[in-house]
């Protein structure tokens, strides 16, 4: 991995973790968190789309798309687990 691609996969990161936190929890979350939801959704989306054989293409476009959809899920995911205060 050289550095052109390091400074794509945070770019993706930054870029989908701030569209999922704004999808989920109404607001961004900084630029560290949304970097680190960002890159986690990456993995997990890349992840998921290669156990269900999903592909969206080879360019940025669908590297965001990917992290995006595996960044909402986990933060579904984190929104369900550790909800605060609450209804019961």
């Amino acid at each position: 991995m050289n550095i052109g691609n390091i400074a794509v996969f945070i770019l993706v990161g930054l870029i989908a973790g701030f569209l999922a936190s704004l999808v989920v929890m109404g607001r961004g979350r900084g630029w560290f968190w949304n970097l680190i939801i960002g890159i986690l959704g990456a993995v997990f989306g890349g992840w998921l789309a290669g156990l269900v054989h999903f592909s969206i293409g080879y360019g940025i476009f669908g590297q965001i798309v990917i992290a995006f959809v595996g960044a909402v899920i986990l933060l579904l995911i984190w929104r369900v687990l550790f909800r605060r205060g609450g209804k019961k």
